[in-house]
């Protein structure tokens, strides 16, 4: 299993195909394991890399595992990219993700070639979409105070909507209740979307981030998240947008996002 010691814990990673780099960035909760469709597809156009985030699936869960921040996530990133050469690359986050290749791109510009950012929970763009984050927070703790390993579900029936929730497998419900430690972790944190202070991106920060961005919204998924991506794509000076057809878990290999990679990813050596 292949595993990358940055900032302290050992990160599980996957590389597929050749290329031009594309890292991808999984929500919350979630995992690499949800992106290995996506990543053979992608990998056929770039050198996709996905991995799992620190305390989530296959990587480690640091001790003590009370509290993890924005930052602990962008700086893996960061060095990710930097220990697999793989920078500048264009990053594609999906929910929490998208967050985090947001900040990525503002922190550590050099990195990050281009943005697709597929709901970004950056829920502190809108009023309403704040409002509902911070309920959903508190119910979130509220449940776990009474079953813990709840955590995800309680996120995923607000996010998906509680028909998706019951109709995926029995194995996908394991996996996303089995992230619920990390969950937790995350909104007693700071600077993500469920924390009690997530990040709050001034118009100005927004304006600073200059590379090319996607930002993809799908048809069925809550008012909040078309709500933080129009204001998105007001703030970032070089966006794009794009409905798709379905829910939240948007595919990173939709027609769109290929498109878009079509588009801005340096074309391919010859043979």
């Amino acid at each position: 299993m292949p595993m990358l010691a940055v900032n302290g814990v050992e990160l599980y990673y996957e590389v597929h195909g050749s290329g031009p780099p594309v890292l991808g960035i999984h929500g919350t909760p979630s995992s690499a394991l949800l992106w290995e469709d996506a990543a053979e597809v992608l990998g056929r156009r770039s050198r996709c890399i996905i991995y799992d985030r620190r305390g989530f699936y296959r990587s480690e869960r640091p001790e003590p595992f009370e509290a993890v921040n924005l930052a602990d996530h962008v700086e893996d990133a960061a060095a990710l990219l930097e220990a697999l050469s793989a920078a500048p690359a264009v990053v594609i986050g999906r929910s929490t993700g998208g967050e985090i290749a947001l900040e990525l791109a503002r922190r550590h510009p050099g990195k990050v070639a281009a943005l697709v950012l597929l709901e970004p929970a950056l829920f502190t763009l809108d009023p309403q979409a704040a409002a509902w984050a911070q309920q959903l927070r508190q119910t979130v703790l509220a449940v776990a105070e009474r079953s813990p390993s709840t955590a995800s579900e309680t996120v995923l029936r607000a996010a998906l909507g509680h028909e998706a929730w019951v109709a995926l497998s029995g194995h996908l419900r394991q996996h996303f209740t089995d992230a619920s430690p990390a969950v937790l972790a995350e909104i007693r944190g700071r600077g993500l979307d469920l924390s009690g202070a997530p990040l709050e991106l001034s118009k100005a920060e927004a304006a600073d981030i200059r590379q090319p961005a996607l930002i993809v919204s799908a048809e069925d998924s809550p008012e909040a998240l078309h709500a933080v991506n129009r204001r998105l794509a007001e703030l970032l000076p070089n966006s794009e947008s794009a409905l798709v057809a379905g829910g939240h878990l948007i595919d990173p290999a939709g027609p769109a996002v290929l498109d878009f990679l079509h588009r801005h990813l340096p074309p391919l050596a010859p043979p």
